[in-house]
């Protein structure tokens, strides 16, 4: 297939725009960390409900997941982008009004509800709407967006910092911004093909992957699609335990899982709290959230660049690697009270977002079989969330019993990760989702 004939700016156009639930995801994830520090005078939060606070958004999301698995197999992956948009202004403006703590939480899991279809979404479909040899950069654009959007709210948190009290009611507030656009760019988007095929309007996808790469790609790619959807039938969670597709799903839930285990998003929710055990005033440590916030997105584009070239096991293995050592390191300077520790902890955003955070989610988006896709992506993100509320939960409470030795755990963990990506991953860069079933499932 000539990679000329293909419609690069429509594609970079749909990609982008459905990567917009990548940026609300970013924006809600952030925007906790610049507004801890006021919530815990406005509602007197002790470590467990800081936690709690932090985590219901993760519990949100795995509701999400669910709902969003189920509707894209029925009403198809465009409705599921829309609704998720529209959660996403509604729950900014509860948040944003919420007059005490328990109404605050309750609609920072109706947010996690957005998040979690997003956070499915978004990777599924761009997978299924780029050409092969575009498809990890295409779907590495949500995780740009995810930072895009951490980077800003950070930006936007730091601005309205001594806006008094009430400052945390506009860093929530604003995000209905950022889901208006969303929600009229979703409008715009083509269902994806493979969706369409398996709904049985072949001439609706035919059409979709004309205008993507031209008539010869669109004949080819049908019968690719049409190929590996015989014998279909309605998808439920059952059928990802089955012994023919239980290899690659494994995988898939151990890298989720891994992706937050590996310890690197209790530096993004926590900043302020970490940088406050060493004596930094509330402008540095809300500063520091700028900083991770913009290394965070120049190692994102790195690692866009690198995803189709330098392949999907390699960065994994440098993720794993490099953040075992980097924590030990930051252990002992938290533990001698240094501030040079950001730099420490600079270096380990920027290794997470060149290696585990947007290939983690490449992988997911490409090692399940046809059949099972909608299902078994859901459940792997399913996954990851449980184990992101697991990690911001238990972080408080570890941080007041164990203090800086709390990264110890986490370094343990990269290096039980680095072991299971060196044995069990396969490279898949390069390969259409037909032909990844071939590699995955043997």
């Amino acid at each position: 297939m000539k990679h000329s004939s293909f419609n690069g700016a429509y594609i970079l156009g749909i990609s982008f725009i459905s990567a917009l639930g990548g940026y609300l995801f970013g924006f809600d994830f952030a925007v906790i960390a610049g507004a801890l520090p006021f919530l815990q005078k406005q509602f007197g939060l002790d470590a467990y409900w800081e936690g709690f606070a932090t985590g219901s958004l993760a519990l949100g999301a795995i509701a999400g997941c669910i709902i969003a698995g189920a509707m894209a197999d029925k009403y198809g992956r465009k409705r599921g982008l829309l609704l998720a948009s529209a959660i996403f202004g509604i729950s900014s403006l509860a948040m944003a009004v919420a007059p005490d703590r328990n109404i605050f939480i309750a609609f920072r899991f109706v947010a996690g509800i957005g998040v979690g279809m997003a956070s499915m979404l978004s990777p599924m479909y761009i997978a299924e709407v780029a050409p092969a040899h575009l498809r990890g950069r295409m779907v590495a654009i949500n995780q740009l967006t995810i930072v895009t959007g951490i980077l800003v709210t950070n930006l936007v948190n730091y601005t309205l910092r001594n806006q008094g009290d009430a400052a945390w009611r506009w860093m929530f507030g604003l995000g209905v911004i950022p889901s208006l656009l969303f929600f009229i760019g979703a409008l715009w988007l083509p269902e994806s093909p493979r969706w369409l095929v398996k709904a049985g309007r072949s001439a609706d996808a035919r059409a979709v992957l004309s205008k993507i790469g031209g008539d010869a790609f669109s004949e080819e790619s049908l019968s690719l699609i049409q190929g590996s959807l015989t014998g279909a039938e309605r998808m439920n969670f059952a059928d990802i335990f089955r012994k023919a597709v239980l290899p690659a799903v494994v995988i898939g839930i151990i890298l989720a899982v891994f992706q937050q285990f590996c310890g690197i998003n209790v530096v993004f929710n926590y900043t302020p709290r970490i940088f406050q055990s060493i004596g930094v005033s509330q402008d540095g440590q809300l500063l520091q959230t700028v900083f991770i916030g913009g290394v965070n997105l120049v190692f994102t584009i790195l690692a866009m660049l690198l995803v189709d070239k330098l392949g999907r096991k390699p960065l994994m293995l440098i993720g794993a690697g490099g953040l075992t050592i980097l924590y030990i390191v930051v252990v002992r300077m938290l533990a001698s009270g240094s501030e040079q520790v950001s730099w420490y902890l600079l270096a380990a955003i920027g290794t997470y977002a060149m290696s585990l955070a947007p290939v983690t989610w490449v992988l997911i988006a490409e090692i399940f079989p046809n059949k099972i896709r909608s299902a078994a992506t859901s459940f792997a993100v399913l996954c990851l969330w449980a184990a992101y509320f697991i990690l911001v939960f238990t972080f408080p409470i570890l941080f007041d019993r164990l203090k800086d030795s709390t990264f110890y755990i986490y370094a343990g963990i990269c290096l039980l990760g680095f072991v299971f990506i060196w044995r069990n991953v396969r490279e898949t860069k390069g390969k259409t989702l037909e032909e990844l079933e071939g590699v995955m499932m043997h």
